[in-house]
């Protein structure tokens, strides 16, 4: 079973691409990030017609997670617990094809100090704290998709001229470690001998792409019953070379049926 997660940077404005990607990878379940779009707008048809069920949890011109599955979706929340005046569309968590999974767009939190910044490391706690929750349920669970977080130095072209960016900065770093050390496995880190030029997010300034000075901030999380299926994690970097491609490009993750 292949599972991938992609931010697409505007579902309407990449849809050829997403579609392009879609029939030729197959995934099984594909969460989606930074929609900018609600719900009455996103291309439900065009994705089903590829044989897809989408479930969309959308905010108008930002935004914005979905999960596309080849199976039923049942659909357990569209925000992340822990603060219902929280609007923004950053989390849809479902179960299908036997996982609970969740599509995970993290805030931010530049310019760092500041509101922004305060508000990620928030929203961070309360995923955090869910997680935990999840893990109680003794199911496989996958939570996936843009982090902005940079785990290590590894993890960014120049660490140097990151420093102090909200991506990097140790309090982020602290709260993604206290995630992963709860009891999930990140299974690009696990499953590779280094993390370093695994980039998953190139800017569109300063020709980033053309000069791979990337980042990795899309991440895949598996509970213990997901982990033990794992069988392979990896970066397709190709739709990022195609015309109007997302500043993103997909992580793919398998798991034995």
């Amino acid at each position: 079973m292949k599972i991938a997660t992609w931010n697409v940077n505007s579902i309407r404005a990449r849809l050829p691409n997403v579609l392009k990607w879609l029939e030729a990878r197959q995934p099984d379940i594909v969460l989606l990030q930074e929609l900018k779009t609600v719900s009455e707008t996103f291309p439900h048809d065009a994705i089903g017609d590829l044989g897809y069920n989408c479930a969309v949890a959308g905010q108008k011109a930002l935004n914005g997670v979905a999960v596309l599955s080849k199976s039923p979706i049942d659909i357990e929340t569209t925000c992340l617990p822990g603060d219902p005046d929280d609007a923004q569309a950053r989390y849809i968590e479902v179960f299908t094809h036997g996982l609970r999974v969740a599509s995970i767009y993290l805030p931010n939190g530049n310019p760092a100090p500041g509101d922004k910044f305060a508000y990620k490391l928030a929203w961070m706690r309360r995923l955090v704290d869910h997680a935990l929750s999840l893990l109680a349920l003794e199911e496989a669970v996958v939570l996936g998709g843009d982090y902005n977080v940079c785990p290590t130095d590894d993890d960014v072209h120049d660490p140097a001229l990151w420093a102090g960016d909200a991506l990097t900065r140790d309090e982020s770093r602290a709260l993604f470690r206290e995630l992963v050390w709860s009891g999930y496995t990140e299974a690009y880190a696990t499953l590779h001998g280094t993390t370093a030029g695994a980039w998953t997010f190139w800017d569109y300034q300063g020709g980033a792409w053309l000069k791979d000075h990337g980042v990795r901030i899309d991440h895949m999380l598996l509970s213990p019953h997901a982990a033990d299926r794992l069988v392979a994690c990896d970066i397709d970097r190709t739709p990022r070379a195609w015309p109007k491609a997302s500043d993103h490009t997909p992580l793919l993750c398998e798991l034995d049926d």
